[in-house]
């Protein structure tokens, strides 16, 4: 340990700082506690404080990025834009994306994660029930229609996302701007719609 004097302002925002630039570089499995420690300039048990262990701090990070994610869908203006602003999160927040969607890696339980899932499935939800066409659905009784667009709608931001972080698009994108290829992926899909 140093002989600087411990003092840190805001030691869990530090170690969630940490601990996103080594996910965004190494990914989730590069993730240590006591490095994180080392880095932050403190004892190897002062992110237990905060964390418990490395499950709790990459649950707080899903839930920090479940949170980001909402609001950036909350405020699309249509079922297009909400598929941009995914993937723009997913590019601006890599680390965050790495590990929302590894259920192995969280704790299913912990009520901050599934309050920002809840928020931002609703944020999804809420960008195709706003985009739905009016007069000629076929909703069923159960919502299977709805159901299914919701599905269809985050298969498609989340594949490009994954495809687009993975480096996997990259020749077939060429110099063309990712979000304006993801807004027309839709009326190549489905021309008659």
């Amino acid at each position: 340990m140093s002989d600087r004097p411990y003092h840190h302002g805001d030691l869990r925002r530090a170690i969630l700082a940490a601990a996103l630039d080594v996910i965004a570089t190494d990914g989730p499995t590069g993730l240590s506690l006591r490095d994180l420690a080392r880095r932050a300039g403190v004892s190897h048990a002062a992110p237990a404080h905060h964390f418990r262990d490395r499950t709790g701090l990459l649950t707080a990070i899903a839930a920090e990025g479940h949170g980001l994610l909402a609001t950036a869908l909350a405020e699309a203006t249509d079922l297009r834009d909400a598929g941009v602003r995914y993937v723009r999160f997913a590019r601006e927040h890599p680390a965050h994306f790495q590990v929302m969607f590894a259920p192995e890696l969280l704790r299913a339980d912990d009520l901050e994660l599934t309050t920002a899932r809840a928020l931002s499935a609703a944020a999804l939800t809420d960008a195709i029930a706003t985009s739905a066409p009016t007069g000629g659905g076929t909703n069923g009784a159960d919502g299977s229609d709805a159901r299914l667009a919701r599905i269809a709608a985050w298969s498609l931001a989340h594949g490009f996302a994954t495809l687009l972080l993975g480096h996997n698009l990259d020749r077939l994108l060429g110099d063309d701007d990712p979000e304006e290829v993801l807004r027309a992926l839709p009326m190549v899909l489905f021309p008659s719609a």
